[in-house]
């Protein structure tokens, strides 16, 4: 029992014992961390007091030198301010010192005035009392004179106005008629001046050509061959071609007879090819007609557009550009057509802007206005009427049609473009070598030209020249006075005109020449 008891006693000594230890440990524990606590409390009151006086003093810095910008933004204001006030005060004094200048001249100008329109009264004054002065002497003048002539001042002026207006009359007529005389020399000198500028513009090589077609033949075997058994091949061609073949004496020749110069030149090249492949049969002869047709057909094409892109007309219709390139196989008197078209067109397009005209237009007219040529074999009329009906069907200017109208004087010229035109086919047409015209016969013009010039008494010695468009006379002086050359002159012309043929017109120029000689001895 002793034992149980002191069992518990020690239990509950020991029981109590730790209780107070724990107690102990746990007063102590809670007393640590309070210290730490406290400690750590104490630390950051520390750090913060530590934060709020750099901050206080990061502030008062701050402070201090946004203080001392400001000071110095307020000086330089200032300064500025200072400076821009006495750059205007400097300013104002200039300016009042210009405005008491200004009014200084003023006062003298004004004062100047003051003398001159003092000294201006007087003047008047003393011109009014010279007008008065004048009328008085005029008023006894005029009395005078009517007293002398028996007239009133009233007739007088009536005589007088119409003793002038007669004066005037005569005056006007004569520098009217000195003017119409200077005009139409100048009109005339500047004519000759752009004709002959236009036609050394162009300057255009020969364009005579043959309108006979000859083909050439390897050797005389060749006709007969191209003949044919039976003459069946030579049939085929003039069937299929439409031309006439003339196989004669003449050696390695044959002749090709057509009106129309499309249909020869398809002929030539057929019998052309038709000698070089050497096979001439029906069938062969009309393989080498239509290759032949084609390829005129193509030249035909490639002809007009060169004709087109040469004289630079544009807008142009096809139709016509191929009408264009069937004039290269057309001739007139031995001239191209095609070439003679596009020459006339140079001609009236360089006169036209020498004008002052529209050359573009003068340059179309110029290429069409034989544009007939091309299909008078085929339809009806004069080559003209068909170029007119042409160029209406497919709408052209009507200036164009009416150059082509008139280009040979059927109608009325209305236009200065168909007056160029006209001129522009003259020329063209009568220069030497143009059209076909034997040497001899030429030469025997000239010659005629001369002799009939100097058939007349008083005539010295005679030049055709210009190609015998001009033929210069020398007359002796003391046979022919200057009142008589004017009849001279009129009844040479006379004389050429019925005596000679001759294309165009020709000038007959009299010269007549006085000279003295003397010699120094």
């Amino acid at each position: 029992m002793e034992l149980t008891t002191a069992i518990l006693l020690c239990l509950i000594s020991c029981v109590v014992a730790g209780g107070i230890f724990g107690f102990v440990a746990f007063k102590l524990g809670v007393n640590y961390r309070k210290k730490v606590a406290e400690a750590e409390i104490g630390s950051a009151e520390e750090q913060a007091k530590k934060i709020l006086n750099d901050a206080i003093r990061d502030a008062d810095t701050k402070k201090k030198e946004a203080i001392i910008e400001a000071k110095d933004e307020i000086h330089k204001l200032r300064t500025d301010a200072d400076r821009e006030i006495k750059e205007r005060r400097g300013e104002l004094s200039r300016q009042e010192r210009r405005i008491v200048q200004k009014e200084e001249t003023l006062d003298k100008k004004i004062d100047n005035l003051e003398i001159k329109e003092e000294n201006l009264a007087q003047k008047h004054k003393l011109a009014d009392e010279k007008l008065e002065e004048a009328e008085r002497i005029k008023r006894s003048q005029l009395d005078n004179l009517e007293r002398i002539s028996g007239l009133t001042a009233e007739q007088a002026k009536t005589q007088l106005l119409d003793t002038l207006q007669d004066e005037l009359i005569h005056e006007k007529a004569v520098r009217i008629s000195n003017y119409e005389q200077q005009l139409k020399d100048e009109c005339e000198e500047k004519a000759r001046e752009y004709i002959s500028f236009a036609i050394a513009r162009v300057a255009a090589d020969q364009v005579s050509e043959a309108t006979v077609s000859v083909v050439n033949l390897p050797n005389d075997e060749m006709k007969g061959r191209i003949i044919g058994r039976e003459g069946r091949n030579i049939r085929a061609i003039e069937t299929l071609t439409g031309v006439d073949l003339i196989i004669d004496d003449t050696p390695e020749a044959i002749t090709l007879s057509c009106f129309d110069p499309v249909r020869r030149e398809i002929a030539r090249l057929s019998l052309e090819r038709l000698i070089q492949d050497g096979r001439i049969h029906p069938t062969r002869i009309e393989e080498m007609v239509e290759k032949s047709k084609r390829e005129v057909d193509q030249r035909i094409k490639a002809e007009g557009e060169r004709a087109v892109m040469e004289t630079n007309v544009h807008g142009i219709h096809p139709e016509i550009v191929k009408l264009l390139g069937r004039l290269r196989y057309r001739t007139s008197y031995g001239q191209n057509v095609l070439n003679h078209s596009i020459e006339v067109a140079y001609l009236a397009g360089i006169m036209a802007s020498e004008l002052g005209m529209d050359a573009n237009i003068a340059r179309r007219a110029g290429l069409l206005h034989d544009i007939g040529k091309a299909l008078n074999h085929e339809i009806e009329g004069s080559h003209v009427e068909i170029g007119v009906d042409v160029a209406r069907k497919f709408k052209e200017n009507p200036q164009v049609i009416h150059a082509i109208e008139a280009h040979h004087g059927d109608v009325e010229i209305k236009t200065v473009i168909a007056a160029l035109v006209q001129a522009a086919d003259a020329i063209s047409a009568a220069r030497p070598a143009a059209r076909r015209e034997n040497l001899e016969n030429y030469i025997k013009r000239l010659e005629k030209l001369e002799e009939i010039a100097c058939s007349f008494e008083g005539v010295e010695k005679s030049f055709a020249i210009q190609a015998g468009r001009e033929i210069r006379i020398m007359v002796r002086p003391e046979d022919i006075k200057d009142e008589k050359m004017v009849i001279v002159a009129h009844d040479i012309v006379n004389k050429i005109e019925n005596e000679l043929d001759y294309p165009g017109q020709i000038k007959v120029h009299l010269i007549r020449e006085s000279r003295a000689i003397d010699f120094a001895k």
